[in-house]
């Protein structure tokens, strides 16, 4: 009787070796070939794997991802100071994973450049956006020497900023007014 074929799925790990164990009525289940594998985490933690080599490695990094709670596209797997593709072709035998590796959870870096200068953000203007001044009170905008003003790079709060003005002149103007008392 020839044994059955083996699937890639690790869900049909099991049922493969359950109807195999049923099929020669024996008291031992046949042992599906396996490997263990360590993966060391971004904590620095261990985790044991016990997989079969023919395991994808986009499955071993949802698997992973399962258990750390993490997404899987976030993942990269390293062995040997190389990263491990993750297409759905590439198994651990591919990757020439041997058993007993280490093998290192990383995520990708964010950033790495150096912060963009802000520019002017006028229309048809690319110059450098100045610092402390050229920043609008009121659009929230970044502007050059040249259009730092409000009427220069027509700002949206242009009216507000005018009746703003304005209450604040008739403010300090009630402010400043003197009474006169007469019979002294």
């Amino acid at each position: 009787m020839r044994p059955p074929s083996r699937s890639s799925s690790i869900s049909s790990l099991s049922s493969t070796t359950s109807a195999t164990a049923n099929n020669n009525n024996s008291t031992t289940p046949e042992a599906e070939e396996t490997m263990q594998i360590f993966v060391k985490n971004i904590d620095g933690e261990t985790i044991p794997l016990t997989v079969p080599p023919n395991l994808s490695t986009s499955a071993l990094l949802t698997l992973l991802s399962l258990r750390l709670n993490l997404p899987p596209a976030s993942l990269r797997l390293i062995h040997s100071g190389r990263l491990l593709p993750t297409t759905p072709s590439s198994t651990l035998l591919t990757s020439q994973i041997p058993p007993s590796a280490l093998l290192h959870l990383s995520t990708p870096l964010l950033g790495g450049a150096p912060p963009k200068k802000p520019r002017c953000g006028a229309k048809d203007c690319s110059a450098l956006a100045q610092r402390i001044v050229g920043d609008c009170g009121f659009c929230g905008g970044h502007y050059c020497a040249k259009h730092r003003l409000l009427e220069d790079h027509r700002c949206a709060g242009l009216e507000d900023c005018k009746k703003e003005g304005r209450e604040r002149n008739t403010r300090m103007l009630e402010e400043e007014r003197t009474v006169v008392v007469r019979g002294i």
